[in-house]
């Protein structure tokens, strides 16, 4: 008698719909039927309307704010948990809270550790993820962690640029191993941004730690906020001499005035996945879909196989 693994499913909290279907469709399977019900004060329950039981179960949730989106995710599990789901495998494109990955001064929270144990607790059997804002937070969790590399599906993009004098730039002190590793790959340069903040979101100086003139820029990073640091840097990098300054940024979190900071700048082009939705459409962001990876990996997972092969870098 052989044995057949039993099928998977995939689900999606509401807020991730317009990407859990890419991926439903790329895996080969139909998006899973949930509903939520609210009540009057914005308490809010989800709810299976398809049998689960010793399933694996695919919960696609990008937890962005507002808070909703985790609550909504951590509710789904505990309910996958109840209705006897085998597996529950919670597909986080961008982990909210990752900013928060130590305590930078006393009496703060670890909020990435909390969120952690939040999802182990609800009944995640396993963590899949891309582009953590901290490598050390797979540490977080005692169960396994997917962490995926937005850089597969973001280096093909770049070299079909077929840009030369290439070099690739961090825009801060932190993202200089992220810039490295692209850098070696691409076999380019590496320029590092040193800034000097007054204030979180609010940049006092910066200085480039390289040679930009006559070059193409890449700026590496694995999220966009305010849109502040990345403006900033490239209208610096076109003052030092730059040809062209375009960013990679994993996570299109785009608050405030990101969309008009980026907008004015000198920044030829923002490259995005969509694991966060734009709020609108501009001619400077480019999206490119993270739905085929996460499909790819999602079979692997589901048949037990090694997803080495999916890390470039």
């Amino acid at each position: 008698m052989t044995y057949q693994e039993p099928e998977a499913k995939i689900f999606a909290c509401s807020q991730s719909v317009y990407l859990a279907e890419k991926i439903a469709k790329s895996y080969g399977a139909e998006l899973g039927k949930v509903t939520l019900s609210t009540y009057s004060d914005g308490e809010f329950q989800p709810s299976f309307e398809e049998s689960i039981r010793g399933l694996r179960v695919f919960l696609v949730c990008s937890t962005f704010p507002s808070s909703d989106n985790l609550m909504e995710l951590l509710l789904m599990i505990d309910a996958a948990k109840r209705a006897s789901a085998r597996h529950i495998t919670a597909v986080i494109p961008y982990f909210g809270w990752a900013r928060q990955d130590r305590k930078d001064k006393p009496r703060v929270p670890i909020g990435a550790k909390l969120v952690a144990k939040l999802l182990e607790s609800a009944g995640a059997t396993r963590i899949m993820t891309m582009d953590l804002h901290a490598d050390q937070i797979q540490g977080f969790f005692e169960k396994p962690v997917d962490h995926l590399f937005a850089s597969t599906i973001f280096l093909p993009y770049v070299k079909s640029l077929n840009l030369e004098n290439l070099t690739i730039a961090s825009p801060d002190m932190g993202g200089s191993k992220r810039a490295y590793a692209y850098s070696k790959f691409l076999g380019s340069d590496v320029v590092i941004c040193y800034k000097q903040r007054k204030e979180a979101n609010v940049i006092e100086t910066m200085e480039l730690i390289g040679e930009v003139t006559g070059k193409n820029i890449i700026l590496v990073d694995d999220m966009i906020d305010t849109g502040g640091t990345l403006a900033k840097a490239a209208d610096l990098m076109i003052e030092r001499g730059a040809l062209s300054v375009r960013a990679i940024c994993t996570h299109a979190i785009l608050s405030g005035g990101a969309y008009e900071k980026i907008e004015n700048s000198k920044l030829t082009e923002l490259i995005v996945t969509d694991s966060i939705p734009l709020k609108k459409q501009t001619s400077k962001i480019k999206v490119v879909s993270c739905a085929d990876l996460f499909a790819d990996v999602m079979h692997m997972v589901q048949n037990n196989t090694s997803i080495s092969g999916k890390f470039i870098m």
